[in-house]
């Protein structure tokens, strides 16, 4: 009998093992952070240490994209691991000025219900799932965090608040503070950093326990209001204006990230923890100053630098350091990609847009992990097709664009390729066909402002 039972103990050891050995993950997402504004990015004026030293370590991708050029659709589309226009997630999530737009208003618009997160996935891989920070996905009680597959929450549901504590109830009641559900207290100091110290105890407590965790610190830096700590401006003696409050934010963005990353070392689990760093959309220039550099325009727009975002893979013993992915990828890509990481067998994720990135980063499988990709708002939408890009607008022809050679889109190709023009146009709508009709809608003033964005920050309508 001894000899069963010793082999039935090394069966279930050795599963144990198996079980600890999950990978932690760590999502560091920025808000309205500038394609250029980091220093492994190539900027000369903002100081990144920490996340350069990430870049170092793990995948510096060149060209990955949200799936919508605003915050809340792009939160719905990494958060379930597809396209959100699929359940009508097409327009903004603004609570603050919709009333009487739609038929669903305010805090009634957030991600359907029906809608599998990818904090639901890891649950059922045995994580322990934490979200801290801007959520912006529904301000009704039925869309909280924590009805979404997250254990813990600590953060705001709105989409932009002060980054000090407010003495007074906000404006908006959906960005006050809340830890859990429905407990709202005001925390202390800079919020960038509160955020960071409320992830690193999740990050402790769990890591202790040996407990595989899920923490997705999404960040509201570098987004509107321009608060910065007064030592923080200091460093900067030489910008001015929103430039240097914009510096100073992304050098607390830094120092916060930094914070995690040594929770990370310090407890021994750096070497098990699957860390990206990414943004949700590209810099509004005309609002906080960043850039996007040397992209053309800005977050709203359909041009690169509205979509295409900075983005870190780090995968210690999976994904080799200091290395350059040129593909393009997406950001519905994160979902397949931990929910492979963490055991589970994509096969059984249904209806999904996203792909796992590993294979494809490790060589194994060839090719890109995306032939073509969509973006759309209202009657704007983009299309990647290989290297080449149709954007379609509403006020004139559509324009064409061959990316390798042209990555400022600045040469349209559309009448010296009318046939490439016509098969992607068809494209695009045989695409659109398949989507819901949008849950809500924006009031048409706001189309108009960002149609007139896209020219101011298109050099081929405005001398460099």
């Amino acid at each position: 009998m001894k000899k069963p039972l010793v082999v039935l103990l090394t069966i279930c050891f050795h599963f144990v093992c198996l079980a600890q050995e999950k990978p932690n993950i760590v999502l560091l997402f920025a808000d309205d952070a500038g394609y250029a504004d980091f220093g492994f990015q190539g900027s000369k004026e903002m100081k990144t240490p920490n996340l350069d030293k990430l870049a170092s370590q793990g995948v510096r991708f060149t060209q990955a994209y949200v799936t919508h050029p605003t915050c809340g659709p792009s939160r719905a589309g990494l958060i379930t691991g597809k396209y959100q226009y699929r359940f009508g997630y097409e327009e903004n999530n603004v609570p603050t000025y919709m009333s009487k737009v739609s038929a669903v208003d305010g805090p009634e618009m957030g991600l359907p219900l029906g809608e599998v997160t990818v904090a639901d996935y890891l649950k059922e891989q045995g994580y322990v799932t934490g979200f801290f920070g801007k959520w912006h996905l529904g301000g009704a009680d039925r869309f909280h965090p924590t009805k979404r597959g997250f254990d813990e929450f600590y953060g705001f549901r709105g989409g932009a608040r002060s980054y000090f504590e407010y003495t007074e109830s906000p404006k908006e009641p959906l960005n006050k503070m809340e830890q859990g559900f429905g407990n709202f207290e005001e925390h202390n100091g800079y919020l960038t950093d509160a955020l960071a110290q409320e992830t690193s105890e999740f990050i402790e407590i769990n890591g202790k326990a040996k407990k595989p965790f899920f923490a997705f610190l999404s960040f509201n830096a570098v987004h509107t209001p321009m608060d910065a700590k007064a030592e923080d401006l200091d460093q900067f003696p030489h910008l001015t204006g929103k430039r240097k409050i914009v510096a100073a934010m992304t050098l607390a963005l830094d120092r916060a990230i930094g914070k995690v990353l040594d929770k990370l070392k310090e407890l021994g689990l750096d070497d098990n923890t699957i860390v990206v760093f990414t943004n949700d959309n590209g810099g509004p220039t005309d609002a906080n100053a960043s850039s996007n550099h040397p992209l053309s325009g800005i977050k709203a727009t359909h041009l690169e630098g509205g979509i295409r975002v900075p983005f870190l893979m780090k995968y210690p013993g999976t994904l080799k350091p200091g290395t350059v992915y040129g593909k393009p990828i997406s950001t519905f890509d994160l979902l397949p990609t931990f929910y492979s990481a963490a055991g589970g067998n994509t096969k059984n994720l249904k209806g999904l847009d996203g792909v796992d990135l590993i294979p494809y980063l490790m060589g194994k499988t060839k090719g890109r992990p995306h032939e073509t990709l969509f973006w759309k708002r209202d009657a704007r939408a983009a299309m990647r097709k290989g290297d080449w890009k149709l954007i379609r607008f509403p006020d004139r022809p559509a324009e064409l664009f061959y990316l390798p050679e042209d990555e400022r889109e600045l040469n349209n190709l559309a009448d010296s390729e009318p046939e490439r023009v016509r098969k992607m146009y068809k494209e695009l709508f045989v695409w659109e066909t398949t989507l819901e009709r949008p849950r809500w809608l924006l009031k048409k003033v706001y189309e108009r402002r960002d149609v007139e964005r896209t020219d101011a920050f298109w050099p081929k309508y405005k001398p460099d």
